[in-house]
């Protein structure tokens, strides 16, 4: 698969994570974990949603860094355009979705499982792209790695550390928690799950080892490296 492919694949990933993301918002059931930072303090403070996340993501970014400091690859600084077009699609799938407004709970759960389907299919579309990693993602295999932790293990407790964060600024702000609800736990517990469920059916795995795009249902013949 051709690096201008990939790079295609990962470019929608990305917007479809932020639509997932925005349609979570948008349910009031609860954001997801990575999101869930950055919507507090969208409450507090006159900036988007789409501008907290690429603050908070710089953040991990710049723990990347810290960590691994003259063994950090410079070609990861590419993480930085890409966490801006990942803002921006946050911020334009927000206003794509601003008349949305569902009352019934039966509409916001299932806005908020579309929405973790949604999410689930951009990570597997970045996944398959693999041409490079957002800061958070970035940050919890840094750590893994540098630690010899477990990945599982670590996205977890990372996962879990955000949103005890964004409960204790909600707390503090405003007296009570926003935005962290059963959304954000199932958001938590399914992504990983569809995600894996999406790159079963979306791709095959090349002679180089690098998964390759496909539709489901459709078979490889001749060489799949150049599909």
């Amino acid at each position: 698969m051709s690096i201008l492919k990939r790079w295609f694949l990962f470019i929608w990933g990305l917007f479809f994570v932020a639509l997932g993301i925005s349609c979570a918002v948008k349910s009031m059931l609860g954001t997801t974990p990575i999101s869930s930072i950055p919507y507090i303090f969208s409450l507090r403070y006159h900036l988007s949603l789409g501008s907290f996340t690429f603050i908070v993501n710089m953040i991990f970014l710049l723990g990347q860094i810290l960590i691994l400091r003259r063994k950090f690859q410079y070609i990861q600084l590419l993480q930085i355009p890409m966490t801006g077009i990942f803002s921006c699609f946050i911020d334009l799938t927000m206003f794509l979705l601003s008349s949305v407004t569902p009352e019934m709970y039966i509409s916001k759960f299932t806005m908020m499982l579309a929405g973790v389907c949604i999410q689930a299919l951009g990570v597997a579309l970045e996944i398959i792209g693999n041409v490079v990693t957002l800061p958070a993602e970035g940050i919890v295999n840094v750590t893994a790695t540098h630690w010899h932790f477990n990945f599982g293990t670590t996205k977890t407790c990372f996962d879990i550390s955000l949103v005890l964060i964004a409960g204790v600024c909600s707390w503090f702000y405003f007296g009570e928690v926003y935005g962290i609800r059963e959304g954000t736990l199932i958001a938590a517990l399914l992504t990983g799950v569809i995600a894996r469920f999406f790159i079963k059916y979306l791709s095959h795995i090349g002679k180089s080892g690098r998964p390759i795009f496909h539709l489901p249902f459709t078979t490889f013949r001749d060489n799949p490296e150049k599909l």
